[in-house]
């Protein structure tokens, strides 16, 4: 990993490429991100870089959230995530990064928050089918089903499909490609779906198995 940004999901479009192709794209409103810390092996023990994102008035911190920025002489930022980058040399404290860290057809890990569905049955859930609606089955038919044999196990399981919280998880998907890159709006266009809901931070950084 040699680059990376946070960003803001905007939604879906599409655009056309150059044969007249319809490419489905998500768009991310990503920085400018100023660098508040950079970590190294001899102080911190790892090598990384510190981003923020979004950027917020003093009040809405508290005083050692605040006292970051102030030591790195930047803007207050909503939003932190440390990137562990192979070469942090070309990087400095109070650095803008920006779109144009990318360019087109990069390959790209994208990391985001899916929304949350709450406590959810197997059905939605795991893409369960339904129980029968007739031969006495019944009351309930979007129940989990069979459980097992009564004698032997006599125990459920581990990993089995049941009911319970489904979403609002971390998720990576992995090598997706950069279409376009607007500079004037601080955009990034990302060929298909990323993780998340519209409004939802991402975290963008070249792909690690491209």
């Amino acid at each position: 990993m040699n680059k990376a940004i946070i960003g803001k999901k905007l939604g879906m479009t599409q655009i056309f490429s150059a044969d007249g192709k319809v490419i489905p794209v998500t768009v991310v409103e990503a920085g400018p991100c100023p660098v508040v810390q950079l970590k190294t092996v001899e102080k911190d023990g790892y090598q990384a870089i510190k981003l923020g994102f979004n950027e917020v008035k003093e009040a809405e911190l508290n005083k050692p959230e605040a006292g970051q920025f102030k030591k790195a002489g930047v803007a207050c930022q909503k939003v932190l995530k440390e990137f562990r980058l192979e070469d942090i040399s070309s990087y400095t404290v109070g650095q803008a990064v920006t779109v144009e860290t990318f360019k087109e057809g990069d390959k790209v890990d994208v990391v985001g928050q899916t929304k949350g569905h709450g406590f959810s049955g197997v059905i939605k859930r795991w893409n369960q089918q339904r129980l029968k609606m007739t031969h006495g089955v019944g009351p309930v038919h979007r129940e989990v089903g069979s459980m097992g044999s009564i004698s032997a196990p006599s125990r459920v399981f581990k990993n089995k499909h049941m009911p319970g919280q489904y979403g609002n998880e971390k998720v990576t998907v992995q090598n997706l490609e950069i279409v376009k890159v607007d500079t004037v709006r601080n955009a990034l266009l990302i060929k298909g779906a990323i993780p998340g809901p519209k409004g939802g931070i991402v975290a963008i950084s070249d792909s690690v198995k491209a």
